[in-house]
C-alpha cells in the first residue's frame, strides 16, 4: 500500500526497493553495501532517495549500526524496516536510535480494518477523540447483515493479515478455516516467539518454562495477574523470574496488563494489574482451543472482554493515552481510558442486564468520567453517557469496536503526517 502511494505520488518505481533480509542469499550480505549498490544503481540524491523497504530486518547483521550510518552520514535513503521478532528490535532501539528514527506500532487488524478487508466496510467517520465518535453514533450507521458472525471469526481467526487475505479466498468450509488459523498462528506467533525471538533478544536458556507461563496466562485473561499464586501452579518459576519473563511477553507483543486506576502513581503501580493477550486469537491458539469457547459462554465473555481492551489498547499506543482497570473492593470497572481532557471508563458486558455499580462508585469516587462511561454489551441500544440521567450510557459492542477502530486509524494517519 505504500508502495503503491509512492507511485502515486509520483516516485520512479526503480527508487522503490523491498527486500527481505532472512532470503539466503541476502542473510550474509552486508546492510551497507545492500544499500550502496541500490543508491549506485539508481543514483540516488538527498533530493531524490530511494526507499528501502527492509522487511526481516534483525536478519542483518549490526543493523541498528548501519541505520544510524545511513542517518549521520545523511545517505540518500528513507527507510521502513520491519520484524517478526519485533522484541529484538525493541532491545537494541534504545541505544542506536534515539533521535535517528521513529517506532510506529501497527496492530493485528482491528473490526473496521476487518471489515473493509471482507469488501464490508462501515462509513464510520472518527471525530478529534473516542469521546466524542462514541457520543456521535447513532442511527446513522448503516445495518450489516451478518455483523455478528463477521464478529465471531475475527475474534476466532485474529486479526494477522494474511491469515484473513487467506480465509477469504479459500474455499474450506468455516470450521476447517478456523483450525488452519490456529494451527498457523501457534506455529508463527507462539512457538516463534517463545523458541527464537526471545531467546535471541534476551538470551533465555530454558524456553519451556517461558511457554508454560504463557500458557498459564491463557487461562487467566481478564483476571488479575499474581506472581504468587503462578509461581504455586509453576514451582520451577520464582516470582522474580515470572515478572522477567511477562516483561519479554509484553516486549514481543504477545500479552499487555493494565494497572488498576487511581488518583496517584504510587497506588497504580503497586496494586494488582489485569492480564490481555493483544490478539485473542493468539490466546485460543497457544490453548489449542479450536472451536471449543463457541459453545462456552463462559469463555466467549472473556474472549469478547479480550477483543474490546485490545482495541482500547491500539488506540492508547497510537494516541500515547493510558489504559486502565479500575477495582475498589467488590466494585469493578474493566477498562478505564484516561485521556487528560475526554477520559473514558467501560464495563464490558455480555447482555443489557449487567449491573451499572460498579459504574457508578468508580464515577462517584472520580467525577471527571461522568457522562463519558458506557456498558459495552453485544445486544443493547445505543444511549449517550452524556444525555442519561446518571451519566453512563449503552453502546452496542459491534459500534464500541468500529468507533475505536475508526479513531485508531485517524490516530495513526495523525502519527504519519498523513
Amino acid at each position: 500500500m505504500t508502495a503503491s502511494r509512492l507511485i502515486k505520488d509520483g516516485i520512479r518505481t526503480n527508487r522503490i526497493w523491498w527486500l527481505r533480509l532472512d532470503h539466503p542469499l541476502l542473510m550474509n550480505l552486508e546492510l551497507g553495501s545492500l544499500a550502496r549498490t541500490i543508491v549506485q544503481s539508481t543514483r540516488a540524491s538527498v533530493s531524490e532517495p530511494v526507499f528501502l523497504f527492509l522487511d526481516e530486518l534483525t536478519y542483518a547483521k549490526d543493523w541498528d549500526l548501519w541505520l544510524k550510518t545511513f542517518y549521520d552520514e545523511t545517505w540518500p535513503v528513507t527507510i521502513t524496516g520491519s520484524s517478526s521478532s519485533t522484541a529484538a528490535l525493541r532491545q537494541i532501539r534504545m541505544e542506536s536510535g534515539v533521535g535517528r528514527w521513529e517506532e510506529q506500532y501497527l496492530a493485528p487488524y482491528l473490526f473496521g480494518e476487518y471489515l473493509e478487508l471482507f469488501d464490508e466496510p462501515v462509513n464510520l467517520e472518527p471525530a478529534g477523540t473516542l469521546n466524542e465518535t462514541v457520543a456521535s453514533l447513532g442511527s446513522s450507521i448503516p445495518a450489516i447483515p451478518g455483523l455478528a458472525e463477521h464478529r465471531r471469526r475475527f475474534l476466532l481467526t485474529g486479526g494477522f493479515p494474511e491469515l484473513l487475505i487467506a480465509a477469504k479466498s479459500s474455499k474450506e468450509d468455516e470450521a476447517s478455516l478456523l483450525l488452519d488459523s490456529q494451527r498457523t498462528l501457534r506455529s508463527d506467533a507462539v512457538e516463534r516467539a517463545i523458541y527464537k525471538d526471545l531467546p535471541q533478544a534476551f538470551g533465555i536458556e530454558n524456553p519451556m518454562l517461558m511457554e508454560r507461563l504463557l500458557y498459564t496466562l491463557a487461562g487467566q485473561i481478564g483476571g488479575i495477574f499474581s506472581p504468587r499464586k503462578i509461581s504455586q501452579t509453576l514451582p520451577n518459576m520464582s516470582e522474580a523470574t515470572i515478572d522477567r519473563y511477562l516483561s519479554y511477553l509484553e516486549r514481543a507483543f504477545l500479552v499487555f496488563t493494565l494497572p488498576n486506576y487511581s488518583g496517584a502513581e504510587g497506588a497504580r503501580q503497586r496494586r494488582g494489574k489485569k492480564l490481555y493477550f493483544v490478539d485473542g486469537a493468539v490466546r485460543n491458539a497457544a490453548l489449542q482451543r479450536g472451536l471449543a469457547p463457541l459453545n462456552d459462554p463462559g469463555e466467549m465473555g472473556l474472549l469478547i472482554e479480550n477483543m474490546a481492551a485490545s482495541h482500547l489498547h491500539a488506540l492508547g499506543q497510537l494516541s500515547q493515552v493510558r489504559l486502565y482497570h479500575w477495582r475498589h473492593q467488590n466494585d469493578e470497572v474493566d477498562l478505564v481510558f484516561d485521556h487528560p481532557e475526554f477520559p473514558m471508563a467501560f464495563e464490558i458486558a455480555s447482555s443489557a442486564r449487567h449491573s451499572r455499580v460498579g459504574l457508578r462508585r468508580f464515577v462517584d469516587q472520580h467525577p471527571r468520567y461522568k457522562g463519558r462511561s458506557y456498558i459495552v454489551a453485544p445486544e443493547i441500544s445505543m444511549t449517550v453517557a452524556e444525555t442519561a440521567p446518571d451519566g453512563i450510557g449503552t453502546v452496542p459492542l459491534d459500534l464500541f469496536l468500529l468507533a475505536v477502530s475508526a479513531q485508531a486509524a485517524l490516530e495513526l494517519r495523525r502519527r504519519l503526517g498523513a
